[in-house]
């Protein structure tokens, strides 16, 4: 049996790193990526979101028990909500979305193709969910 070569192996990594990254999908969310940080408009609106997260998040590390915790929560999801109507930042937002599938799709099937067993990395709720699930389910 050979022995793995690394240098094969990365030059195939980056031949399908440049398949991915010159799809339509990644091509447009660089474009979109670009436009919406020269645009001022997309620019207050996601600064405005940043603000609200980071207040959110500052609130979260306290938990329910922070007395803006339900505030600070509630808006952040409005404005999550008014910036996702925005035509490009919800084009944007949608790509990212399928870029993400894309590369975890890619990860299970390099990782299922070696072992069964081994883990990979879930950013998908749902899937994550499913997964700690079956997880439970197979401890009892």
């Amino acid at each position: 049996m050979n022995a793995l070569n690394m240098a094969d192996l990365l030059l195939e990594a980056y031949s399908l790193a440049d398949l991915i990254k010159n799809s339509p999908e990644a091509v447009r969310y660089i474009e979109l990526k670009q436009e919406l940080q020269e645009e001022e408009e997309t620019r207050k609106l996601m600064h405005r979101f940043q603000i609200k997260k980071e207040k959110f998040e500052e609130c979260q590390r306290f938990g329910h028990y922070h007395p803006d915790y339900h505030k600070a929560r509630k808006e952040a999801r409005e404005c999550l909500q008014s910036i996702r109507q925005h035509p490009k930042i919800s084009e944007y937002l949608e790509l990212e979305e399928k870029l993400d599938h894309i590369l975890n799709e890619v990860s299970r099937t390099i990782a299922r193709s070696v072992s069964d067993t081994i883990k990979v990395p879930i950013n998908d709720p749902k899937e994550l969910r499913q997964a700690n699930k079956n997880r439970r389910q197979g401890c009892g």
